[in-house]
């Protein structure tokens, strides 16, 4: 144990140590090579059965553990005439098992005691203990300060030249006013033999004990002044060591004349000769020779001469100037992409455009696309098709958790195990300078005090900047405006705006009923069928068995879900015919549940349940695609108190007020007293309370079902709306309009009130999916009542 280590480890407890009462009886653990002192907080290697017993025997109890040294330090099992019976009663703070079957243990010391008897002796050592209390010091007199002072200046001394001293170590030592506890951690620091630490050890006189730690410091301060003087001497032997390296240089030389080469000279012509052959700019192969010249100057064994070996292997590898060749067949791209995903027209326009373009400037720079939508939609394969169709290397790192700059810009050659950058890490995996790059989850990046990540992505993510990236392993500038960089994300509110500016955000809402069967068909079932070692002629799902699946089975915008339900069914096939069936199976609608269960959802049943007054279904917006919002409004006998449950958030809140008001302000239109919302309590409730709900879109639906309560009215069936509603009335507009309808006609919900001002929107819908709803446009809210309870229907999808 180093001086200063055991210097800290050991006071850090002075002020912690607690008064607690030893038990006569403990177990008993034997060490060797070190002397246990008070106060000391020690780790120690335990793998003797014996000594491994104790530990569990301590741990079983009290944690406490008496420890005494062996004298002979080579017996592996020592009896009771090879130990000393004084040592130490310690606690076991901690514990850890190894892989080879030993015990690490950090022990602190918390008394000095003597063995009186030994209780047992198999499996492990039991032995009764009396405490040994230090003769008390009554006061400190010149004699013994002087004493103190000298052990101070003599412990300063060999610090000094053992360079290790430091302000904070000799506060601490100077704090230190009992005689007793200054002897235990400066002689606990000594490098002394064993019968000298336990003499210390025995003494019981504080006094007497710091005279002994006073004169074995004398004799340490000579050793440590003569080992200074050798590390003098053989500074100057250095310069003559490096005389005799020139000399040994030019040796080299001679042997090479003489056809003699080393493995040294050896693996520098091979760098050599592998820069020459390497395509890079000039100010790169500059660096890289000079960097080269200074590795053959140094000694092969010195720590400096790996790195920068390690450096110029970097330098060699990245792909500077090499690259793949893009096939700019826009036909053949374009079947690419058609035979590796359904749909997807705007992604795959996007592509072609941009090929289309290098067809005709082929300096033009990539594109900085970003996918976002719901998990499952395609969004990581579609980047893999992209590589595919344009004849590029395809790599991707995930940057969801990550919170360190250094892994996008490289660590500073200056600290141990540095190395590049993410950025340039994958392009010398590739080994191209223009693969197209995906990086994932780029809305669930985070910073702390290592820097903050999407600030590096700032000048990665920019055509204008990254021509020159500059990583800090390399410290030169690396030309990225040949790589396509694709990130996927969720949701866009999580990305810093200054990122999101730099990125062509392209969104992909999910998929419909019938782009789901065909995608089922024609690549899910496939796929599983091929996993799971089975034929295709030996299962038999009809189209009707698949869209059961896709309404009962799964709930989602993309097709996660979908494909295992598909695989669990693949898979049961798989079962039966490795059991000896022959097949074919046939899987029908009315069979599914012997493969997959009862089904999880029953959209006709649950819209059987909203018939009601006072139930209205809205739509939201999450991350994970549109969704239903059920609303309940209840009516009772009271003073006027509005409840509000489900987990809303501070802007549902407010919806829910500006409703009330909105149907406050209508008393006579609804045909009730102007003191009617004083005689009755309001409670609205939005069902699924365990999810947090928040977001702009479910004022109307809040104030229609409020209307529909207070009437004992119904809304019309299969209505869903959206849209956020003020104290007037008014109907404002809202966000994620696509994948909202989604969700409804997922739910076979064929009409839908939306905000006059989403009107434009519409044309975002595919032509499919409008030609199948009613789509309302309103200005205000009484135009929704009129819709919702069928006083009018003015349509803004297919006609009537």
């Amino acid at each position: 144990m180093e001086f200063n280590d055991a210097l800290s480890i050991g006071m850090d407890d002075f002020s912690n140590n607690e008064e607690m009462e030893i038990p006569e009886v403990l177990p008993m653990m034997a060490v060797r090579d070190v002397v246990v002192f008070n106060y000391m907080i020690i780790p120690l290697f335990v793998g003797r059965p014996g000594s491994v017993e104790a530990v569990n025997e301590a741990l079983g109890s009290n944690k406490l553990l008496m420890l005494v040294t062996q004298k002979d330090a080579t017996k592996d099992n020592p009896k009771q005439e090879d130990l000393y019976s004084i040592g130490m009663v310690c606690m076991v703070m901690r514990t850890l098992k190894l892989p080879d079957g030993r015990l690490k243990v950090l022990v602190q010391a918390m008394s000095k005691a003597r063995i009186k008897d030994y209780v047992r002796t198999d499996p492990s050592y039991q032995v009764t203990v009396e405490v040994i209390e230090d003769v008390e010091v009554q006061e400190i007199t010149v004699e013994i300060e002087a004493l103190m002072r000298t052990v101070r200046e003599q412990t300063e001394k060999i610090m000094s030249l053992r360079g290790i001293l430091s302000a904070d170590l000799m506060m601490i030592i100077n704090n230190i006013e009992d005689p007793g506890r200054l002897a235990d951690l400066v002689g606990s620091n000594l490098r002394l033999k064993i019968v000298e630490s336990q003499s210390i050890l025995e003494e019981t006189d504080p006094v007497r004990r710091l005279k002994l730690v006073n004169e074995l410091l004398s004799k340490e301060l000579e050793v440590s002044t003569v080992q200074a003087k050798i590390q003098n001497d053989a500074k100057e032997e250095m310069s003559k060591s490096q005389r005799e390296y020139f000399l040994r240089e030019q040796l080299h030389a001679l042997q090479k004349e003489l056809g003699d080469t080393d493995e040294r000279l050896q693996e520098i012509e091979d760098l050599e000769r592998k820069l020459r052959r390497t395509k890079m700019p000039k100010e790169v192969r500059k660096e890289a020779k000079k960097q080269l010249s200074r590795m053959e100057m140094m000694h092969p064994d010195s720590s400096e001469a790996t790195i920068i070996r390690t450096y110029i292997d970097w330098i060699l590898d990245v792909p500077w100037m090499k690259g793949t060749v893009d096939r700019l067949d826009l036909k053949e791209a374009k079947q690419v992409l058609d035979d590796d995903h359904y749909g997807l027209e705007k992604v795959k326009e996007r592509i072609l455009e941009y090929l289309a373009v290098r067809k005709l400037n082929a300096s033009t720079k990539g594109p900085i696309l970003c996918f976002v939508g719901p998990p499952g939609v395609g969004k990581t394969s579609l980047g893999q098709s992209i590589a595919r169709a344009m004849g590029r290397k395809f790599h991707r790192i995930s940057l969801g958790g990550m919170r360190d700059e250094a892994e996008i810009r490289g660590h500073r050659r200056t600290y141990i195990g540095a190395m590049p950058g993410r950025i340039v890490q994958g392009l010398k995996t590739v080994a191209s300078n223009n693969p197209v790059f995906m990086m994932d989850e780029i809305d669930k990046i985070g910073s702390d005090y290592r820097g903050d990540p999407s600030s590096a992505l700032l000048e990665v993510l920019d055509p204008e900047q990254n021509f020159e990236f500059s990583d800090h392993y390399l410290n030169m500038p690396l030309d990225l405006s040949k790589v396509m960089f694709i990130t996927t994300a969720n949701m866009t509110d999580t990305i810093p705006g200054p990122l999101k500016d730099r990125m062509e955000i392209i969104r992909l809402s999910g998929y419909t009923l019938e782009e789901k069967m065909v995608i089922a068909r024609k690549y899910l079932l496939p796929r599983q069928i091929k996993e799971n070692g089975i034929k295709a002629a030996q299962i038999k799902l009809t189209d009707d068995t698949i869209e059961y699946m896709i309404t009962h089975y799964t709930h989602e915008a993309g097709l996660r879900n979908l494909e295992r339900e598909i695989g669990k069914v693949c898979r049961k096939v798989a079962r039966k015919i490795a059991e000896g069936g022959k097949g074919p199976y046939a899987i029908s609608a009315a069979t599914l549940d012997k493969y997959l269960g009862p089904p999880k959802n029953l959209p006709e049943a649950e819209r059987e349940q909203l018939d009601q007054p006072g139930l209205v279904t809205g739509l939201a917006w999450t991350e994970i695609g549109g969704e239903l919002l059920q609303i309940e409004v209840n009516l009772m006998p009271g003073k006027g108190k509005l409840t509000l449950t489900g987990q809303l958030g501070d802007v549902m809140k407010e919806s829910a007020q500006a409703a009330l008001t909105y149907c406050r302000s209508r008393s006579e239109e609804l045909g009730i007293e102007a003191d009617y919302f004083e005689k009755h309590d309001i409670h609205i409730h939005v069902p699924a309370g365990a999810i947090p709900k928040d977001g702009p879109s479910a004022g109307i639906t809040m104030a229609t079902a409020l209307y529909s309560a207070i009437t004992g009215k119904k809304v019309i069936k299969r209505l869903a709306m959206t849209g956020e509603v003020t104290l007037r009335g008014r109907v404002l507009p809202i966000g994620g309009l696509k994948e909202k309808a989604l969700a409804a006609l997922r739910a076979d919900f064929d009409k839908v009130i939306i905000p006059e001002l989403n009107k434009k929107d519409l044309a975002e819908i595919p032509q499919d999916i409008r030609s199948k709803m009613h789509f309302y446009p309103v200005k205000d809210m009484d135009e929704v009542v009129r819709i919702a309870f069928g006083k009018t229907a003015k349509t803004g999808g297919r006609k009537e």
